[in-house]
């Protein structure tokens, strides 16, 4: 598209203004079903409207000119607003390639020099819709990253479980990532509470593999350098023959059947008295 071609595009912009806004903003608010009210969505048009005509008539012939700064900018913004909502990548780039039949209406002149701004037009806001599906993607794998990093935190839980004793009981599938956040975020609990013992319940866990099996071990070994004992508790039958199988030695670390076990474990270390009606375990040597 040349200086010349954008002049007469933004001149034909101005002049039907009403009439293209509303049959552009028509035909995208079928696709989006309702999700938009009608206010902001005509907002949002009426700010792309305006920003892509001013870049015409400045003489914008590609979008990585400066000129179309701000016409990118909302575009960005409107891209990620839509993966944010939920909105499909498709209905995001539609309402970028819309205007084009829209324009195609109201053309004055249908024959060559009329379809060719036209072509040229299209060709321009084909590049615009290439951003705007980059961006949502860009946006939406943000987006998945950020949400699946939650789910690992929220996922491993550090719970204090009596003055000086926290536990981190893991339930599901435990890859090298979640072995990780788990390491990551015990470690943190030690610093903050000061607890010289921390149980790994690995009672909900139904397999573990060699990767894990070694992020266990470190986390054990690191929780003994910040001068804390940690013990592992509730390794299955299926996880003990896997772990034998491996080779993977435990050394000396202390493990459990169950939490209640390490739990009674760690309570008789401190000093604690368990005799009575509650004391159904039986007593554990040191």
């Amino acid at each position: 598209m040349d200086e010349h071609t954008s002049k007469r595009l933004a001149a034909l912009m101005s002049d039907n203004r009403e009439t293209i806004l509303k049959q552009w903003t028509a035909s995208v608010r079928d696709t989006l079903r309702g999700r938009l009210t009608t206010t902001e969505l005509d907002r949002q048009f009426e700010e792309l409207y305006d920003a892509l005509q001013a870049a015409l008539d400045a003489d914008v012939t590609e979008i990585d000119s400066p000129g179309a700064a701000d016409l990118l900018s909302l575009l960005a913004d409107l891209s990620r607003s839509r993966a944010r909502h939920g909105f499909t990548a498709t209905e995001t780039a539609t309402s970028v390639f819309s205007i084009k039949e829209a324009l195609f209406d109201v053309l004055d002149d249908k024959q060559a020099r009329g379809l060719a701004d036209h072509a040229a037009f299209s060709r321009f806001l084909d590049k615009l819709g290439l951003f705007t599906f980059e961006t949502y993607v860009n946006a939406r794998d943000a987006i998945i990253t950020e949400q699946a990093e939650q789910l690992l935190e929220l996922s491993t839980p550090v719970v204090k479980l009596w003055d000086g004793v926290v536990a981190v009981p893991l339930i599901g599938t435990l890859d090298s990532a979640r072995s990780q956040v788990a390491m990551e975020r015990l470690l943190q609990a030690l610093v903050d509470t000061g607890s010289p013992y921390a149980i790994l319940d690995i009672t909900g866990v139904p397999a573990v593999d060699t990767q894990v099996a070694q992020h266990i071990l470190k986390t054990v070994i690191a929780a003994q350098l910040m001068g804390a004992q940690c013990i592992i508790s509730g390794i299955r039958p299926q996880i003990a023959q896997t772990i034998v199988s491996l080779g993977i030695e435990f050394g000396d670390i202390v493990t459990k059947a169950n939490l209640s076990d390490a739990l009674q474990y760690v309570l008789r270390r401190k000093g604690v008295d368990l005799a009575g009606p509650s004391a159904t375990s039986p007593a554990v040597g040191t």
